[in-house]
């Protein structure tokens, strides 16, 4: 009960004040956008509120044991002021946050203060009982008549008394109800922040569909490794054992025909070896494995033909999976760029920011690149679509290129 009091005064408290200056600063900054400034604003106003109310999704869950789930769209951090406003503006996350400000200014504020109010206002009326009703009702008070103790008017010990039993009685109540009142703070607050069923079906839909691409990649994947062993290595080893068994005939009749045979299965051997490290590497590179994803993307840059430039700021390894998708991603983004751009230089950075991880792509080539042409992008995006993450392409024609691609994941 104790707890429950204090801590929905102290949200109370301190939560009013926030809601009114975020409600107040999006409301100005929305306004402002006809005129640009908004466009500058609105994104830093809206990441505000999103922070403020994360966090009270999270006092829910610590202290009111309610779950409370949140879908925000991802937004390319790199975008600029123009994407990132309307792309924020467009996502259902943040109208219902804007229409949980003024409940939580109003009834929020009410549910988390009344556990706080139960349980401090029967301290008056025992302290009324105790002698303070003769300060109350005399001195500069006495023109005022009785001193009012809810509904106990108190202007003697006798009244006094009944103040105090009434305050007992408050007392009991909120000691049976202070917590639950409590809790009904956090589940206003999730009855208006949760995600309606519609999102949740559409959220539903968009898993089925990314699920399935997962099965189609993981079987085309499949398939073009059994059709590199078949047509590649496994050729070239059935040729070295067909040398060899021909040189085991010659190898007394026409030393110098089996010595040129040995030579022969040494190479054809040799191509072999090569040919199951280019497979090993295209199914899960071992410096991958070995060193990370920033690592590996440097290792990639490194075989390309055109110079580019790798930045890495990463506190640590996400998971394999994710740390597999994000590198064949990035490898394929890597790929069109040197193919099609005509680029003669190219930057990758790598960082890890919000829970999420976040690569951009850029080369300074001919531009035009986009999703859904061709280019590769659209299985780019099918790859990063298994794991929640999204693909955001700048192009314009002439150049330069911009590819940004974010997962979200949490760093070990």
């Amino acid at each position: 009960m104790l707890r429950a009091a204090g801590r929905g005064f102290v949200l109370a408290v301190v939560s009013l004040p926030l809601a009114v200056l975020c409600f107040t600063l999006t409301l100005v900054s929305i306004a402002l956008i006809p005129i640009g400034v908004g466009l500058v604003t609105t994104p830093w106003v809206l990441t505000g509120v999103r922070t403020f109310a994360n966090r009270r999704r999270v006092l829910a869950a610590e202290w009111g044991g309610v779950r409370i789930p949140a879908a925000y769209r991802p937004t390319p951090e790199d975008a600029n002021p123009w994407t990132r406003t309307f792309t924020m503006l467009r996502d259902p996350a943040t109208w219902r946050d804007l229409r949980w400000l003024p409940v939580d200014m109003t009834a929020g504020f009410l549910t988390a203060l009344l556990p706080a109010v139960l349980v401090l206002y029967p301290l008056e009326g025992f302290a009324l009982a105790a002698g303070l009703w003769r300060t109350m009702t005399g001195g500069p008070y006495v023109e005022y008549g009785p001193y009012w103790y809810g509904f106990v008017p108190v202007s003697d010990q006798t009244s006094a008394f009944g103040a105090a039993a009434l305050a007992a009685v408050v007392l009991i109540v909120a000691h049976r109800y202070a917590v639950t009142l409590f809790h009904v703070h956090f589940r206003l607050t999730r009855a208006v922040l949760s995600p309606s069923e519609s999102e949740l079906a559409e959220r539903v839909r968009v898993l089925t569909e990314t699920r399935r691409d997962a099965v189609d990649t993981s079987a085309a994947e499949l398939r073009r490794i059994e059709r590199d062993l078949h047509d590649g290595a496994q050729a070239r080893l059935v040729a070295v054992g067909m040398d060899l068994g021909t040189v085991e005939m010659l190898v007394d009749k026409d030393p110098e025909k089996a010595k040129q045979l040995l030579a022969h299965a040494r190479r054809s051997s040799a191509d072999a070896l090569a040919e199951l490290r280019d497979l090993v590497r295209g199914i899960h590179p071992p410096v991958l494995a070995e060193r990370g994803l920033g690592d590996a993307v440097r290792a990639l840059a490194l075989r390309l033909p055109t110079p580019t430039e790798v930045t890495v700021e990463l506190a640590g390894r996400a998971d394999a999976p994710v740390e597999s998708a994000a590198y064949f991603a990035v490898s394929e983004v890597l790929t069109n760029a040197v193919k099609h751009s005509g680029a003669d230089r190219i930057w990758i950075d790598l960082h890890h920011a919000d829970g999420h991880l976040r690569i951009s792509v850029t080369d300074n080539g001919k531009g035009g690149a986009a999703v859904g042409t061709g280019s590769g992008l659209t299985g780019v995006e099918r790859r990063l679509g298994t794991f929640d993450g999204v693909l955001a392409v700048s192009s314009p024609a002439g150049g330069p290129t911009m590819v940004t691609m974010e997962i979200p994941c949490v760093l070990s």
